[in-house]
């Protein structure tokens, strides 16, 4: 009888498993629906922090550093046209930004994700305080808000560089419709491929850190082309054209070093050490440019000027804008002395034999610095040559990504700036005067003058 008994209870016991086993999704799938949600991320106040700073930082770039910069390198008579220029940019797209261009640029295009995004963000619909932007660590995120201030500035100073090629010629209404125009039809579309994360170039792999591509191939190819569309300044080749005020520059110049910090080691969205990697790239790869320019000017010219030092610099930050939190400071150094001699050879002797008049070398710096730049972090992202390395990271695949990446920025921003130069000149004509050149831009387009004497 025992036995009977031990049977039936094995019995039991078996049926039992089989009904818990059976029941088992059931049971687990009310047990997760009962569970309470996880809770959605929530900004760290670190993070939050240094991102608000960098932000100030690249709008200090912009206003008064690259204003400051570009208006001690012309003529006394052009220096006010070029403050108010630049200041006048930055106003102008801060408004088509919030207006429409953020969600342009970071929200999904539906058929046309891959180039351009949508409207679904326009007037900035469903942004709130509450709202967030993810970072590049999962998990983490900063306030919306924060995120489209910080993009902000970077539309706000890509323009702003163009207006260097054209100095001292192009009138101030057509600048402003410009301006609209490129910000829309190619810089919004260029940010998207690159940055956002169903964009053409960011699918492919393309890594772009600050905007090698983004913002300076972009803005100096279209600097090249309205150069070359506007023709030369009256008087050039013929009569000295000199910097009226190199303080101004060297001010300038140091405000722009200043705000790249946030420019570079900002774009990293976080606070940690891939932040400070790209603080140390800003400053020893600067330093390495300004150094080789100098050096390359001297043994080349037989004397280093403060003009030339200061050129390095920006070449410099240029190059390392692209690679700041991806290679290594060893890295750096190499990536900005390559960048100051060949800047200074594509700003000096390649431009004098084209004969084209960039006024304030657009093209041979950010343009020629974004592509040495872009090309660079394709090598130096190497963990073998001190990068951070990628995923599936071959040499060779990877300079050809970065390769296409650059291709793709020339041809868009080149082709598209030209078009869109050629409208603006058959609607409100793009050079001033004669006459009004001659008076200079400050009084002929603003009735006024940087200096009273």
């Amino acid at each position: 009888m025992r036995k009977h008994k031990a049977g039936f209870a094995g019995l039991a016991a078996l049926a039992g498993l089989a009904l818990v086993a059976a029941a088992g999704p059931a049971l687990a799938q009310a047990a997760a629906e009962a569970a309470p949600a996880a809770a959605p991320a929530v900004p760290n106040k670190g993070d939050t922090a240094w991102m608000l700073v960098s932000t100030i930082l690249v709008l200090a770039m912009t206003i008064p550093g690259l204003a400051l910069f570009y208006g001690g390198l012309v003529r006394t008579k052009n220096m006010l046209s070029l403050l108010t220029q630049v200041f006048s940019i930055v106003c102008l797209v801060s408004i088509i930004w919030v207006v429409y261009g953020y969600s342009l640029a970071f929200t999904s295009g539906g058929g046309l994700t891959s180039f351009i995004g949508g409207l679904s963000k326009a007037f900035l619909a469903g942004v709130g305080t509450d709202s967030t932007s993810d970072t590049f660590t999962k998990g983490v995120v900063i306030p919306e808000y924060v995120f489209i201030c910080f993009q902000m500035t970077f539309a706000c100073i890509t323009p702003a560089l163009i207006v260097g090629s054209f100095a001292e010629r192009m009138k101030f209404s057509a600048l402003l419709l410009f301006t609209f125009l490129w910000v829309t039809f190619v810089y919004f579309p260029m940010a998207h491929m690159v940055w956002f994360s169903e964009g053409f170039l960011f699918s492919m792999g393309a890594l772009d850190f600050a905007g090698g591509t983004v913002v300076h191939i972009n803005a100096g190819i279209a600097g090249l082309v309205g150069a070359l569309v506007l023709g030369k300044r009256i008087g050039y080749g013929k009569e000295p054209m000199p910097p009226h005020s190199l303080t101004m520059t060297m001010i300038g110049a140091s405000l722009l070093w200043v705000g790249w910090f946030g420019f570079n080691a900002g774009s990293n969205l976080e606070a940690n050490g891939v932040t400070a990697l790209a603080m140390i790239n800003t400053f020893v790869a600067t330093a390495a440019a300004a150094l080789a320019w100098q050096l390359t000017e001297w043994a080349s010219k037989g004397h280093p000027s403060l003009l030339g030092t200061v050129s390095g610099a920006v070449a410099g930050l240029v190059a390392v804008t692209p690679a700041a939190g991806l290679i290594g400071p060893m890295g750096s150094i190499i990536l900005g002395i390559v960048a100051g001699v060949i800047c200074f050879y594509a700003s000096t002797a390649v431009k004098n034999a084209l004969g084209y008049d960039d006024s304030l070398d657009v093209f041979g710096i950010h343009c020629i610095g974004g592509i040495i730049g872009s090309l660079g972090t394709g090598i130096l992202v190497a963990p073998s040559l001190g990068g951070v390395g990628v995923a599936d990271y071959t040499m060779g695949g990877q300079l050809w990504t970065q390769f296409v990446a650059v291709l793709v920025a020339l041809v868009w921003s080149g082709i598209g700036s030209l078009i869109l130069y050629k409208i603006v000149d058959a609607t409100v004509g793009l050079r001033i005067s004669q006459e009004g050149e001659r008076e200079g831009l400050d009084v002929a387009d603003h009735g006024e003058r940087a200096y009273n004497y």
